[in-house]
């Protein structure tokens, strides 16, 4: 699994959800916080993303929008937020002149992979002519299901709004590949390390033997895993084994047992104590309360 669909499956929760909505001349809804990743697409008109911490962001038509980490934030007619009244409750204005397509993501911030806790508050992609060409397709696509239901279409909505937040955080880290996860996704030796650990964290790795599977040293893959992505190589598979196997326990109805060996744990009580050092919680604990 490459590293960017790993980071997203290890924190999905339940079934993303859009809406489409017109509005007429002066409009302003706000959204709260929330446990998850939400995201605003301009197909007609003009108007602000005013967030709580943060400068007004200018939208125009195509523009997308991705809140990675669910901040508090407002949708305006102008940059100003004063008489906001929560997005739910808004009616929609068949003559209106602005058009977006609003939605949202159920993402566990108890699992959150570092390349997603790296994204900024607010992620602006404006509708530049021929950047991101997946990115614009999908919003299309998205726009004509949402608003035309057909047979399927929940299934092709689903589907469209997984593909968006691939595509939008895919944009972004094509957009800055200079620094930190960005720069690790394109070092070659450091993302085949990565991989390695994703594909196989049941695999009894020890540094020197990632080091030989990428062809460089041992002090090298450390030095450039570290400074690339804020952890050394064994502590990030120390780190992705447990969200796997919080995952697991989630969506699954594994034994312990077999969740602890698919995760590279030799018993189930070595597992049992790492996990809860890391949740606070034992692993029976935690899959009772999905």
């Amino acid at each position: 699994m490459d590293v960017l669909s790993a980071a997203i499956a290890a924190v999905r929760v339940g079934q993303p959800t859009s809406n489409r909505l017109r509005a007429g001349s002066e409009w302003c809804y706000r959204f709260a916080p929330y446990e998850g990743a939400g995201f605003h697409v301009l197909l007609r008109g003009s108007g602000w993303l005013l967030p709580d911490a943060g400068p007004p962001v200018p939208l125009g038509p195509g523009d997308a929008v991705l809140v990675p980490h669910g901040s508090a934030h407002t949708l305006s007619a102008t940059p100003d937020a004063t008489g906001a009244v929560p997005f739910e409750t808004a009616v929609a204005d068949p003559a209106g002149r602005t058009e977006f397509l609003c939605g949202k993501y159920r993402l566990s911030r108890a699992r959150r992979h570092p390349l997603l806790a790296s994204l900024p508050e607010v992620v602006h992609l404006p509708a530049d002519v021929g950047r991101h060409p997946e990115l614009r397709a999908a919003i299309a696509l998205l726009g004509s299901e949402v608003s035309d239901r057909r047979p399927g279409s929940a299934t092709v909505v689903t589907g469209l709004l997984d593909l968006l937040l691939v595509y939008l955080v895919r944009a972004w880290l094509a957009e800055h590949p200079g620094t930190g996860w960005p720069q690790a996704l394109r070092d070659p030796e450091v993302a085949a390390a990565l991989e390695a650990l994703h594909d196989h964290p049941e695999a009894h790795w020890r540094i020197e033997d990632l080091a030989a599977r990428v062809g460089v040293s041992r002090a090298t893959l450390a030095r450039r895993f570290t400074a690339l992505t804020g952890q050394p190589p064994m502590a990030y598979l120390a780190w992705w084994r447990l969200t796997t196997a919080a995952r697991l326990l989630q969506d699954t109805d594994l034994p312990l047992p077999s969740i602890a060996a698919k995760v590279g744990y030799a018993s189930q009580f070595a597992f049992s104590h790492a996990f809860k050092r890391r949740f606070g919680v034992a692993p029976g604990g935690f899959r009772a309360a999905r």
